[in-house]
């Protein structure tokens, strides 16, 4: 059998320089890779996630998701590598203005928007609170005191296409000190039957942001994420529905505490006490292009 190689980009999203942000893989032509090949290729890539991108006959292209462990139906910072990825390649031209596209997702099809910058915005799915969780093993998790945790609202499963655990703490450096159990968190997440737990205190990091996240995913093999644009949606309706932010356009800042900082904007759209859309957007740079070998097929 003769070897297939494949283009292959690493491309760090949600900011605008490199070695920041969130890098995800991403494959261009993944046409004919199974789900299995796939999941080969994002475990060996070791990052939150690799893209692979196939034609679609009901969008502008098809996107799959992986971490080094699973398959994810939707996420934020893969979309805007992926997109920046097909502009650089020549494969979507921009219109004068803003250019609009469309990806089929395992949870259907969503519009994204490439605007001046260019700066990528993907719509995620109108926002679902699922279930509340009980803050005293997640307390323990994280080495807390429930004080520490915003009185005002109780520790939510929100989902705008992957469901995240939102967490809303009082202090700035309650967040940027914390040391989870990360095996304790998996537990917790496959119990509550969430993707990763996205914790944050309103004020940014720096005075251009409006509030602050951090994200932990061990369950489907991310300890930390740098920057989650996924989470990110969940988070903005979260606390717009909560009335926790009066702004429905403001930046998150997230992955300081890593080193690789990044910016996620978000803009939400509510029909009075209702939450009805969420975009989340930002920057993207290319740090690798090369070619990666089809593994065998598994």
């Amino acid at each position: 059998m003769s070897e297939i190689w494949r283009d292959i980009l690493i491309i760090d999203a949600f900011t605008n320089r490199a070695y920041a942000g969130n890098a995800a893989a991403v494959v261009p032509d993944a046409a004919g890779l199974s789900a299995s090949q796939m999941q080969t290729i994002a475990r060996d890539m070791n990052l939150s996630e690799t893209v692979f991108i196939t034609v679609s006959t009901q969008a502008t292209a098809r996107l799959r998701f992986f971490t080094p462990r699973t398959e994810l139906p939707l996420a934020g910072h893969p979309t805007l590598a992926a997109w920046h990825a097909l502009v650089e390649l020549g494969r979507v031209h921009l219109d004068t203005g803003s250019t609009r596209v469309s990806q089929e997702l395992n949870v259907g099809v969503l519009p994204v928007e490439i605007r001046p910058g260019p700066e990528i915005f993907m719509t995620q799915k109108p926002p679902e609170f699922l279930h509340r969780v009980d803050p005293r093993p997640l307390a323990q998790a994280l080495r807390l005191h429930q004080n520490a945790f915003d009185p005002r609202v109780r520790p939510t499963v929100v989902s705008t296409g992957t469901p995240q655990l939102m967490l809303l703490l009082r202090s700035p450096v309650d967040l940027q000190t914390l040391r989870p159990d990360m095996s304790r968190l998996a537990d917790l997440a496959r119990e509550d039957q969430y993707a990763g737990l996205h914790v944050f205190t309103l004020g940014g990091v720096t005075a251009r942001g409006h509030a602050q996240a951090r994200h932990f995913a061990p369950a489907i093999g991310i300890d930390e994420d740098p920057v989650t644009g996924s989470a990110s949606g969940g988070m903005a309706a979260f606390l717009v529905q909560n009335r926790l932010m009066e702004r429905t356009e403001f930046m998150i800042e997230q992955g300081h505490v890593l080193g690789r900082p990044g910016e996620v904007h978000v803009e939400v759209d509510r029909d009075g006490d209702t939450v009805t859309a969420v975009r989340v957007g930002g920057e993207c740079v290319t740090v690798l292009l090369g070619a990666i070998r089809d593994p065998e097929t598994l």
